[in-house]
């Protein structure tokens, strides 16, 4: 008899996504622990998920577009898939000035996370792809999904994939490898290392790509955070990227969108790749007939607020904001720091990247945080083997559970 079969690659994924793994053994430690106390004193410093409401200017343009909704002259029904021409254009006014990108190379979309894994619908099967250990899971797991990788071992590796080591000599910055790729995850500033990518760094990178005929998949959504005016914000800033890169940015962490949900992604029209007969075909071609085939569009009251983070008065909230979450990843770092833990990043991204105390794993280190210490954090070893002896502290929070986890730190390691 003849059944509906599954996609097997599927079957190849370890048994949960890092968060809601994350989520399962928090809910145990708190069911176990509610009838006595401290699991209603956890604090969440995992996932990063915003926590600040959202800039006053957003909300008032979000809602100036729901009242456009309402009134037969100003209703919206389905809007261009690409975006609205007022937010494509405000993104490159405000975040590509001079880098030669135009708005019918935005494509707004309603998150990062969705479009890094969307992305490989348009590129075919047997291309080499490098990552950066430790990683962001969903870069791993979407071309586990894809097909692209062969089975993993214990430690979550996949055969088929290029690893592209980070760890404290090289300051969490992969180097550019010996061997060739065809696509390359970069995520600048690093999730979940909070490392930055210096200009030379990022120049090697392209000169690698454009001698290798491949293609820099870059993840900027956390450009807003840098404080350097040396490090840069997007790879478009290097000369010749338009040719070799594809870049990934969303409202989730400046505009605090994480529930709202809204991102873009910008593909040149002079990036390519190869055609099984050899010939070249423009890969803002591809996506956008993938982007308007499988997707409607974001929301239009979403798209009026996202266009009000470019606003004089929106542009002033969100840097109060970015401020915020930097002064509370300074307190984590430097609490951390004082304990005697080895620290990166924190200084340029919300996150904070701590090596675990001698002769503890990351889970262990997860484990003594929850159970001890009720903070949640991320274990390394989530985000890869080259993860492994590390955790990851989220800025995302309140001033005020921020101190609490600097506290509970001292006492904790101190």
């Amino acid at each position: 008899m003849d059944m509906a079969s599954i996609n097997s690659n599927f079957l190849k994924l370890k048994a949960g996504y890092l968060f809601p793994e994350i989520a399962r053994r928090v809910k145990v430690y708190s069911d176990t622990e509610a009838n006595y106390g401290p699991a209603a004193r956890i604090i969440r410093c995992g996932i990063g998920d915003v926590t600040e409401p959202l800039p006053r200017a957003v909300v008032q343009a979000m809602r100036e577009g729901v009242d456009e909704m309402a009134e037969h002259k100003t209703f919206k029904g389905y809007g261009p898939e690409q975006g609205y021409d007022f937010l494509r254009q405000a993104i490159v006014d405000h975040q590509f000035l001079g880098l030669g990108i135009s708005a019918d190379e935005v494509f707004i979309s309603d998150g990062s996370k969705c479009d890094t894994g969307n992305i490989l619908d348009i590129f075919g099967k047997g291309n080499t792809i490098a990552i950066t250990d430790p990683v962001y899971p969903v870069y791993v797991d979407t071309n586990v999904m894809a097909g692209n990788t062969g089975d993993g071992d214990a430690n979550g590796t996949y055969s088929g994939l290029v690893y592209l080591p980070g760890n404290a000599a090289n300051h969490f910055v992969a180097e550019v490898p010996a061997t060739s790729a065809d696509l390359i995850y970069l995520c600048f500033p690093n999730n979940p290392t909070g490392a930055v990518a210096t200009r030379p760094q990022l120049e090697a990178w392209v000169r690698y790509a454009k001698k290798n005929d491949a293609i820099i998949l870059f993840d900027a959504a956390y450009e807003a955070f840098i404080q350097d005016a040396s490090i840069p914000h997007s790879i478009f800033e290097i000369e010749g990227a338009r040719d070799c890169a594809i870049e990934f940015r969303s409202f989730s962490k400046n505009g605090g969108f994480t529930g709202v949900r809204c991102a873009y992604v910008i593909i040149p029209k002079t990036v390519s790749g190869t055609a099984p007969d050899g010939s070249r075909v423009p890969l803002h071609q591809l996506w956008g007939r993938r982007h308007c085939t499988k997707f409607n569009g974001a929301s239009y009251p979403v798209q009026k607020g996202a266009a009000a983070v470019f606003s004089e008065e929106g542009k002033h909230q969100v840097s109060a904001l970015i401020d915020h979450y930097m002064g509370n990843a300074k307190l984590l770092r430097e609490a951390a720091m004082a304990a005697g833990l080895s620290v990166f990043g924190g200084e340029n991204a919300p996150y904070v990247w701590v090596g675990c105390p001698a002769g503890l794993s990351s889970w262990d280190m997860f484990d003594k945080m929850l159970e001890e210490a009720q903070v949640v954090i991320t274990p390394g070893s989530g985000f890869g083997s080259g993860g492994e002896g590390y955790f990851r502290i989220s800025a995302f929070n309140s001033r005020e559970n921020v101190e609490e986890v600097c506290h509970r730190l001292k006492v904790l390691l101190g």
